[in-house]
């Protein structure tokens, strides 16, 4: 550990909410319970694309228990999207699954019964479900206002939106450049997060200009920022509930928020919306397509020195945040290739007719880095070079610079990534394991089996990302109180600024108490996005927590006639580190007049550095079959300062979920073309990993004590899943001799590459 006299931090410190977790104790949003509260379902299309020619409701609304039913025709002309573009409901369908009618009843039967007598007379429009093909004049079109299917290219982190890369000479560099190759890559079967619990909210107004929002997702300021966007005028309050995981996927659910709430303003009561895990599966966001196609270039040395190219990025039938995930994408990219001087990558945002894309976890840097990475690929292999090496090689480092999501040049700092690289390669056995491009580690004497290995790396700046405020309180009778909006989506960030409010101020752990994560109560933060919270709630927590501390002292310094540097505070009491034993409960310091002392933190956004997350995978196929079986993983970084040991292992291992590690394996939202449905909307036919079938995982977790005012630790968790499915791709085409280009790696596509099957 960096440090062994702390007391919380580096060390595990079991959950306070723990014990009501394990329990099934712990509040969930399909727990609460509003008097009147209605609930809510959706009518959806069974077409991919198709006008509303008609609509009838009368039967429905006549249904004992229904107290509302709205379609295009009465439902409010709220939108939402980048930019505003998706209506609550809309006189035309984009995908399988979109919403048709909108059902407020006094029960779900009620409601799911209102559902199937609403008749509805559709006309079936052409459909594409290929974004390449989206783009071609004869395809047909989705939005009047989006000529071509091209959506804007507009973010909302500047002015001047960051959509392309455009640095230095690249034509020549590439004439410099040793090695030249081209390649066409594509990670876009549309992976599914698939978070335990369902996304949900509740809506209800509470006068005529303002709304609860209840919901299940960890960014409640940004969710109420997105949700004001499109309901001008009102005023939203959100509070986040405990989730039962995100993993991205439901840190923004702004349609979904805009229906409930327009049945709440239509009834006039409390409305519970929440999907099942059928709608979830088929009508949610998922992860968007991405595919490039671009020519690479390096140099003698291994320097990566040129990238050319366009990457296309599937939006599905809508854009929630796709323009800022291309941002942090790009961003993205340049960690990865850090000494590159020469880019001309430009990006191309499209319309089709499948579900929307939304953040999930890797928020454009997994997408982009699945199809660049083996791009990237291509160039290494032509030099015959080892990509562990090359990689390590040009990883950004201290005195580097990269053009982030604000579209300003950021020189890093204070990272510096070496040594997790040499250590994780040197427990994987990486120098044994490599034998070089498309040649197996292992055969087998009868020549069915052989074993492959490969290598992904990846890093993200967003880490530092968005302001937060906030204030550490203390109370004279010994407690501490945290008024920050931190929500809780399964990776414990509560605990770990509950570890380092206790930290701060010496004190018992359970004497720390978080407010809940309410919108009315808190100050800004954007929630748990990026890995964001270490750095940027941390930071806030520890500034706050230093502020009370001064305060503190200083009070008691007046009244002892000492110097506050001659004092000090633990376990809610002062004393003076001449003479520990004199001690004074703080309520003798600060007096029952003077209740609390509260002390503020604030932390600007700054993205001079990145973390870090490398992936080795080692791979079994079966020849005859095409079987492609993970056998080992580990995956390597460094965090500068581990919170809790036990948490940070558990967001490494999180690499298998969240349409992670195997979304090189088996993961796909697997497509009907002819009927532009999903035929794979279950947890029988959606092929996922089980508990049962983990293999053996390694980590490697440096401590290389980064200049962070928040213990000099990093934030991990968001990539942990980020560099694996481009590591296990490569394995997999080591193992059987010849390179694999799709994902998921399943029997069918192994057995295509090895010319096996047409």
């Amino acid at each position: 550990m960096g440090d062994n006299n702390y007391r919380y931090i580096g060390r595990h410190v079991n959950r306070a909410d723990g014990r009501e977790l394990i329990s099934g104790r712990r509040q969930f949003i399909d727990d609460v319970r509003i008097p009147g509260m209605l609930t809510a379902r959706v009518l959806r299309s069974p077409y991919p694309h198709a006008n509303i020619v008609d609509i009838h409701v009368e039967k429905a609304k006549a249904l004992a228990g229904v107290k509302a039913v709205l379609t295009y025709k009465d439902a409010p002309d709220w939108k939402c999207g980048l930019p505003q573009h998706r209506r609550v409901l809309d006189h035309r369908v984009r995908f399988t699954g979109d919403s048709v009618a909108l059902v407020a009843a006094e029960t779900l039967e009620a409601a799911d019964e209102a559902c199937k007598l609403i008749e509805v007379e559709y006309e079936e429009l052409p459909f594409v479900l290929d974004c390449e093909e989206a783009i071609k004049p004869e395809a047909p079109q989705l939005y009047e206002e989006f000529p071509g299917n091209v959506l804007p290219k507009v973010t909302p982190f500047s002015e001047e939106p960051f959509n392309q890369i455009h640095v230095g000479d690249v034509e020549k560099a590439f004439e410099e450049a040793a090695y030249v190759a081209e390649g066409y890559y594509c990670y876009d079967k549309l992976p599914h997060p698939l978070p335990p619990e369902s996304p949900g909210v509740i809506a209800q107004w509470t006068s005529p200009s303002a709304v609860t929002l209840y919901y299940n997702g960890g960014a409640p300021h940004l969710q109420k920022f997105n949700t004001e966007a499109s309901i001008p005028g009102v005023a939203v309050r959100v509070i986040a509930c405990h989730s039962g995981g995100s993993y991205g996927s439901k840190q923004l659910i702004p349609h979904l928020a805009l229906q409930a709430i327009a049945l709440a303003r239509e009834t006039g009561r409390a409305v519970k919306l929440m999907m099942d895990r059928t709608d979830h599966m088929l009508s949610y966001e998922l992860r968007q397509g991405s595919r490039i196609r671009g020519k690479v270039g390096i140099t003698e040395d291994g320097i990566i020195s040129a990238i050319q190219g366009m990457w296309y990025i599937d939006s599905g039938m809508s854009s929630t945040y796709a323009q800022a995930m291309t941002a942090v994408g790009l961003g993205e990219a340049q960690a990865f290739c850090g000494k590159c001087k020469n880019w001309d990558l430009d990006t191309m945002l499209i319309a089709t007719n499948h579900s929307s894309q939304a953040p999930i976890r890797g928020f454009g840097g997994q997408e982009l880095k699945g199809a660049l990475i083996p791009l990237v690929c291509t160039a290494i292999r032509a030099a015959h070079m080892d990509p562990y090496e090359v990689f390590k090689k040009n990883f950004v480092k201290a005195g580097d610079s990269y053009i982030w999501r604000d579209y300003k040049w950021w020189e890093v700092r204070s990272v510096d990534f070496t040594a997790a690289f040499e250590e994780s390669a040197a427990k994987f056995g990486w120098k044994d394991k490599w034998k070089g491009w498309e040649v197996p580690t292992w055969v087998s004497e009868d020549g069915k089996r052989a074993i492959g290995v490969g290598v992904g790396v990846h890093g993200n700046a967003d880490i530092g990302e968005d302001p937060t405020e906030g204030f550490v309180k203390l109370h004279p009778f010994g407690s501490v109180t945290v008024e920050m909006c931190i929500g809780e989506t399964g990776g414990a960030q509560r605990h770990a600024i509950q570890k380092m409010v206790a930290e701060v101020m010496k004190v018992p752990f359970d004497g720390v108490q978080l407010v809940n994560s309410d919108t009315h109560g808190t100050g800004y933060d954007a929630g748990m996005i990026g890995s964001r919270g270490t750095i940027t709630m941390g930071t806030c927590a520890v500034r706050a927590a230093n502020d009370a501390r001064k305060k503190l002292l200083k009070m008691a310094a007046e009244k002892l006639h000492m110097g506050v540097d001659d004092l000090d505070t633990e376990d809610f009491l002062v004393f003076p580190k001449a003479d520990p034993q004199m001690r004074l409960p703080w309520i003798a310091i600060t007096g029952t007049p003077e209740m609390t002392i509260t002390g503020m933190g604030l932390y600007q956004q700054n993205f001079d550095k990145p973390n870090f997350a490398l992936y080795f995978a080692e791979v079994e196929v079966n020849l005859e079959t095409g079987e492609a079986k993970l056998l080992r993983a580990l995956e390597g970084t460094d965090v500068g300062q581990i919170i809790d040991p036990v948490n940070v292992r558990m967001q490494a291992e999180g690499s298998f979920g969240a349409a992670g590690a195997d979304t090189a394996l088996f993961e796909e939202m697997v497509m009907d073309k002819k009927l532009g449905r999903f035929v794979s909307g279950n947890m029988i036919d959606y092929k996922w990993r089980t508990f049962n079938e983990f293999p053996p995982f390694d980590t490697v977790i440096l401590e290389g004590q980064f200049d962070t005012e928040s213990f000099h630790a990093l934030g991990f968790g968001e990539i942990s899943g980020s560099p694996a499915p481009s590591a296990i791709l490569m394995a997999v085409s080591n193992a059987i001799g010849t390179e694999v280009k799709e994902y998921p790696t399943t029997p069918t596509v192994v057995l295509k590459a090895m010319g096996k099957i047409k």
